[in-house]
């Protein structure tokens, strides 16, 4: 075990904290949904299907997706990861608003990934407050 696991290991976790073998198979499946539509939002983008503004929620999902595990494991900040996790949130339901006009589609396969991060959500929030020192 890294120092990175043996610190979240050590972590107050609430009782419904899934176990921690879960999240890969899970972020692998979300990581494909996620691939699939976030690259044909893009290519909408390319082909002046759609404009900037709906292209934006999905940039930064990504960029705030991306930056929660070097908050939580690198810096191992509960905080900023829970900052992090609600701001991920709320681009993906801004995303799923912004592209359901263009592509209905890309909005409901966001619907695992909107459960997850609900929960990963409250989870983190949980956290964060259980271990608040």
């Amino acid at each position: 075990m890294n120092e990175a696991q043996s610190w979240y290991s050590q972590l107050i976790k609430p009782t419904w904290s899934p176990p921690s073998w879960l999240f890969g198979p899970v972020w692998t499946f979300l990581y494909a949904l996620i691939a699939i539509s976030f690259a044909k939002v893009f290519l909408m983008f390319v082909k002046k299907q759609i404009p900037f503004l709906v292209v934006l929620p999905f940039v930064l999902n990504l960029i705030f997706n991306f930056s929660f595990t070097p908050l939580q494991f690198g810096l191992k900040n509960n905080l900023l990861s829970a900052i992090d996790i609600v701001l991920v949130l709320a681009t993906l339901i801004w995303a799923m608003v912004a592209i359901y006009p263009h592509a209905r589609w890309i909005s409901y396969i966001q619907i695992p990934y909107l459960l997850w991060v609900a929960f990963a959500t409250a989870l983190q929030l949980t956290i964060t407050y259980l271990n608040w020192k």
